[in-house]
């Protein structure tokens, strides 16, 4: 079933949310606030809101500003903003944190991010962590490493030399085509998303999803890897916070979840003590999507009765 409820909320960036809200059915124990990923919206969370809704976990969804029905100034489909979209999506991320807090105060706030939703959701963290319960980064990958930087000067001369902020025309290339390449015998060119064509199919006929990201957009990405990327902005992050990290063994935007492993390494060694990671076998990038989604749900539930509270 769809969300129970949306409202349209006026963020101080000037940004008007599109705000996807689902109640506990049981007595409320949480609210778990999800990040969407690149190129899709908060409404294909449905099924997860359900399933955690019925475990007595409020669920609150917003579209990113240039996804869905959000709306922003500078912010048309495929792009954060003309400049500094960074600090202000991740301001939308924490205007709908403070209309949780209003509206459930004293509540606990897991906070959950899917591939770019991962990265916003780390970024988030590393600046507001004294404010969340716990987290979940699932299929983000923060090892972009010379690629990336790579990425990076791409981007730089796609802008000077097409003189605006337009869809990139190299970067998905290197991203959305490459991934697909990797998947043999494929049916279309998203199944590296998942292997249940049914979800496959309703990615690629839903209009709001699939789209090419700007310029900008890119560069803000890899912004968000990067300071995920640098050990030294962990060292305000309480080292007893609990973390999901969740990846896919077949999931070529992580490497086949090697990226995941790389930051759960990195967060062992930085001493946080209280990190679950796992990759799933033969899972491929949209881990709720997938074939075996109920099996991950399952256990993301089994995470949030350790990392909460009782």
């Amino acid at each position: 079933m769809p969300f129970d409820n949306f409202i349209t909320l006026a963020a101080p960036t000037g940004a008007q949310l599109n705000l996807h809200m689902r109640r506990a059915e049981a007595p409320a124990r949480a609210v778990v606030q999800v990040n969407h990923g690149l190129a899709e919206h908060a409404a294909r969370y449905a099924r997860f809101a359900d399933f955690l809704a019925a475990r007595g976990f409020h669920v609150y969804a917003h579209d990113h500003r240039g996804h869905g029905a959000t709306r922003a100034p500078d912010a048309p489909t495929g792009r954060f903003a003309a400049k500094g979209g960074v600090d202000l999506v991740l301001a939308d991320v924490l205007a709908v944190h403070d209309r949780i807090a209003a509206d459930h105060p004293g509540l606990p706030v897991v906070i959950f991010g899917h591939s770019m939703g991962g990265l916003i959701t780390l970024n988030f963290v590393l600046r507001h962590s004294g404010r969340v319960a716990a987290a979940a980064v699932w299929n983000a990958n923060f090892s972009a490493g010379l690629l990336g930087r790579l990425a990076q000067a791409i981007l730089a001369f796609e802008r000077f030399r097409l003189g605006s902020d337009v869809p990139s025309r190299i970067l998905p290339k290197l991203t959305f085509g490459d991934w697909a390449r990797k998947i043999a015998s494929r049916r279309t060119d998203f199944d590296w998303l998942s292997r249940d064509p049914a979800e496959v199919d309703a990615y690629v006929a839903d209009p709001l999803c699939g789209w090419d990201a700007s310029v900008s957009m890119w560069s803000d990405i890899f912004e968000l890897v990067f300071t995920g990327a640098d050990d030294r902005n962990f060292a305000s992050v309480r080292k007893d916070l609990p973390f999901n990290l969740v990846g896919g063994a077949r999931d070529p935007a992580t490497d086949g979840g090697k990226a995941v492993e790389a930051l759960a390494r990195r967060m062992r060694r930085m001493g946080f003590s209280n990190l679950v990671s796992r990759i799933y076998a033969e899972t491929r990038h949209e881990s709720l999507n997938e074939v075996n989604r109920d099996v991950v749900m399952q256990d993301f539930a089994a995470w949030l009765d350790g990392a909460l509270p009782t």
